[in-house]
């Protein structure tokens, strides 16, 4: 079991969102005592892994003593990065269940998962489903060489549509992470057009990594949607920078960006029901339900096609998060919606107990803020606002071609 760390430090690994540094350790190559780590220069995770071997649980274990030693620091979780099934050890924190989705060898998609399923399950350890995919850096890895796959490469809009597609298929098969790698050693590291472009249609967690080796290259990465940056080859080569990279990004787990960014990229979400709503010609309001990052719950107005006055979107998408968690009360979950509720809506979010509503444009005439302000729970929050002329705009456009 996890002992003598605070969990919470990193659940947001999949859950939640928070700009955070990786520093990843190499067991073969590593220099503990080299490391410049102190209490106000630390990263928020050391992952540990490589592509060739090594032994992670003698490393782990020499790595904790490093970092509790008498006079040293409470350490930040361990992460294994497992290059194979060989490199699992229970001695870490959690791991990254990585799946090779950028290459088609089914040894790295399937197989190495499989022999190393029964050992993480009886460990009790917490595990990350991700999607592990590489992106051309300019450099033959040694991931490409040990699982004999190459990189999608983004040079043409062919590529650069696979790497998107590839990780919006990521998200659909549940994967709670998405890891994109330039590799170890890399030329450049993954564009912020890319990153920008994956943030931008999928909503896990999204982890960069290869060929970052500047503070402004990590806060390029950040600006345009990474919520963890992983370092490590820079660092064993230049370890004394890693003081560099703590000050002028201000890292040591004090920065969390779960806010307007993610409200406006689930808004979007929502207005994307919206829109199947307005393509079966039935007023546009969509909704999402969103707990520890992910979302559990869709919805969008269905009265017409189901001759239903109560099939709100808020209705369909609270049903379909309680299915989702196999309870029906959300108390950690937030609610998107494009406009307003309704009194009817609001109870049923306040019966849900849901903590945190997020609307788009209000609505006056029938919203519950007019006729009902206290039927949420008691301890709810509400932010108006969010893409709030968008959320108007589509709905003008139906209200338009009815008159």
């Amino acid at each position: 079991m996890i002992k003598d760390i605070d969990i919470s430090a990193y659940r947001h690994i999949g859950m939640s969102k928070k700009r955070a540094l990786a520093l990843l350790l190499d067991p073969e190559k590593a220099d503990l005592a080299a490391l410049p780590i102190t209490e106000d220069c630390r990263p928020d995770y050391i992952f540990v892994g490589g592509s060739t071997g090594g032994d992670p649980t003698a490393f782990i274990r020499a790595l904790k003593k490093y970092l509790t030693a008498e006079g040293g620091l409470g350490r930040p979780p361990i992460i294994l990065f497992p290059g194979s099934a060989s490199q699992f050890t229970p001695e870490a924190d959690g791991i990254l269940y990585l799946s090779l989705l950028s290459g088609d060898n089914p040894e790295y998609l399937v197989s190495q998962q499989v022999k190393s399923a029964r050992a993480i399950r009886d460990s009790h350890m917490l595990a990350i489903p991700t999607a592990y995919i590489l992106i051309d850096g300019g450099v033959e890895t040694s991931t490409m060489r040990v699982t004999g796959t190459k990189p999608l490469n983004p040079s043409n809009d062919k590529g650069f549509q696979t790497i998107i597609d590839t990780c919006i298929a990521a998200e659909l098969m549940g994967k709670q992470a998405i890891y994109l790698e330039a590799g170890s050693g890399a030329l450049h590291p993954v564009s912020p057009e890319i990153i920008k472009a994956v943030r931008d249609r999928t909503t896990v967690t999204l982890i960069v990594g290869g060929g970052i080796r500047t503070p402004q290259a990590m806060n390029d990465a950040y600006d345009a949607g990474a919520d963890i940056v992983v370092i490590g080859n820079h660092f064993e080569s230049h370890p004394e920078e890693l003081k560099d990279f703590c000050r002028n990004t201000g890292i040591s787990g004090s920065r969390n960006i779960e806010s307007a960014s993610a409200d406006e990229r689930f808004m979007r979400l929502a207005l994307a029901e919206a829109q199947k709503a307005l393509a079966a010609n039935e007023v546009p309001v969509g909704c999402v339900i969103v707990s520890q990052g992910r979302v559990i719950g869709r919805g969008h107005n269905l009265t017409e096609t189901l001759a239903d006055v109560t099939a709100h979107a808020e209705i369909q998408a609270v049903t379909a998060a309680a299915e989702t968690l196999g309870g029906k009360y959300l108390p950690d979950a937030t609610l998107y919606v494009t406009v307003e509720p309704c009194p009817m809506c609001a109870g049923a979010i306040g019966w849900a107990q849901i903590s945190r509503i997020v609307y788009g444009a209000p609505d006056p005439k029938r919203g519950y803020t007019t006729y009902a302000p206290r039927v949420l729970h008691p301890k709810a929050t509400v932010t108006a606002g969010i893409l709030e002329d968008e959320c108007r705009a589509i709905m003008q456009e139906f209200f338009k071609s009815k008159r």
